[in-house]
């Protein structure tokens, strides 16, 4: 198996979670914040993020089922089970209440985790993800899909990744992950063994097949049922910021709107930077961690 990328003052770990076992890359001391990664990442997307915030926040990068050195299972990988692996893995580390940050797929993830379990979220910070109301209304979805039209192009490796049987072989391709990193960054994002500390475990056939899945039931389930508002009937209670790059190309500044009827304390923001804001913007995400507020803040 292929070892983890070493960073300095990370310690690695496994934890049964429910019915899987997840890898959690954990750094620091002081209050638990729970990072959750995106595609086409693992725990290691924060690794410009961690040393800025180590000294006083105690850092639990956990990589998500099928992602990293987690175990990936041959399931639907809907996001609620994800939600449900990452609440079983509050459970197993013994921690009632963290401050919750994630980005990309980990993002919605996350908001699904404030949903589903607001006690256990102290503050939620989404990053380059849309909100589980950007379909709230037919009109709406239209609106707000309208600018992302001239964008098309970016999002055909989804339908790519997700299709059965050709995803998973073209991701094993050589060359895939070169186009990918390529188109969204290249060298100015990634070094080359950053680029490499991600394919290799991604070229895997169970983490290939497990990406796959996490697109496929995206576009087959997911997307559908957020534009058919199945989320408007759930309140965001937890304290929420929500933050996108401007230069975005997947998620636009027009899909923030339309939280406001379902969030009680939820802002939204837009600052320099693409998509990948985590390894384009570590000061930035760095700094609106370390202004979460603490877990207990504020409790009687």
């Amino acid at each position: 198996m292929i070892e983890p990328p070493s960073l300095p003052g990370v310690e690695h770990r496994f934890v049964q979670a429910g019915g899987i076992r997840m890898h959690v890359a954990e750094a620091g001391a002081g209050e638990p914040v729970l990072l959750l990664h995106g595609w086409p990442q693992h725990w290691y997307c924060w690794r410009r993020v961690i040393p800025r915030l180590a000294a006083d926040h105690r850092l639990l990068c956990a990589d998500l089922r099928g992602f990293g050195w987690s175990d990936a299972p041959r399931s639907s990988y809907a996001k609620q089970e994800l939600a449900d692996d990452v609440i079983a893995l509050l459970d197993a580390l013994g921690l009632d209440r963290v401050r919750l940050v994630g980005h990309d797929w980990g993002a919605f993830v996350a908001f699904l985790v404030a949903l589903r379990a607001p006690e256990r979220v102290s503050e939620l910070l989404a990053l380059s993800m849309i909100h589980p109301w950007a379909g709230d209304s037919a009109a709406r979805t239209l609106s707000r899909l309208a600018p992302q039209l001239a964008r098309l192009p970016l999002l055909l490796y989804q339908p790519l990744v997700g299709a059965p049987v050709l995803g998973p072989l073209a991701q094993r391709a050589p060359g895939f992950f070169d186009a990918l990193f390529a188109v969204s960054g290249g060298s100015r994002i990634w070094r080359a063994e950053d680029r490499a500390a991600y394919t290799r475990v991604l070229r895997e056939p169970s983490h290939a097949e497990a990406t796959s899945r996490v697109y496929r039931t995206f576009l087959a389930r997911e997307l559908p049922a957020i534009a058919r508002g199945t989320y408007v009937s759930e309140r965001l209670t937890v304290p929420t910021r929500l933050v996108v790059g401007r230069r975005d190309p997947v998620i636009t500044e027009a899909s923030l709107d339309g939280f406001q009827a379902h969030a009680d304390d939820m802002t939204t923001e837009v600052i320099d930077g693409g998509h990948f804001l985590p390894e384009e913007q570590a000061d930035a995400v760095a700094q609106r961690i370390g202004e979460m507020r603490a877990v207990g803040a504020g409790e009687a």
